[in-house]
């Protein structure tokens, strides 16, 4: 990895530490309801893998494992934007206490989706998405 790339993941590492932080907080402001602790658990747990499979990525091996890790990454990125929307559209967070988390978790697929495909082309792996 090149200084400026080395430089680009430090700070996603950064920011996506930050996103599950914020995670961790939002589930510890959920009411006490039975759906509520369990749509919670799933957004704590998909949220929080974000950062941690990203780490993971950060430390991979060959571009296959970079690119294969970093679908791990975007399942877990995209689950997480389910159970936020899911927590809004239940009426058991309001929307306007979820929406920087959604928006977050959208930007983050977003790069991990376009970073997946960069790292599969350069991988020799011919699949888009």
């Amino acid at each position: 990895m090149g200084d400026n790339s080395l430089e680009k993941a430090k700070e996603l590492q950064a920011r996506t530490k930050t996103f599950a932080l914020r995670i961790i907080r939002m589930f510890r402001r959920l009411p006490k309801t039975e759906e509520a602790k369990i749509m919670g658990r799933q957004v704590l747990r998909s949220g929080t893998s974000v950062a941690a499979n990203y780490r993971a990525v950060c430390r991979a091996r060959s571009k296959a494992e970079f690119a294969a890790k970093l679908g791990v990454v975007v399942e877990e990125a995209d689950e997480t934007v389910f159970w936020l929307e899911l927590l809004v559209e239940s009426g058991i967070v309001p929307e306007e206490r979820a929406r920087g988390l959604i928006d977050e978790a959208k930007e983050l697929l977003a790069i991990f989706v376009v970073s997946r495909r960069t790292a599969r082309k350069k991988s020799g792996d011919r699949k888009i998405e």
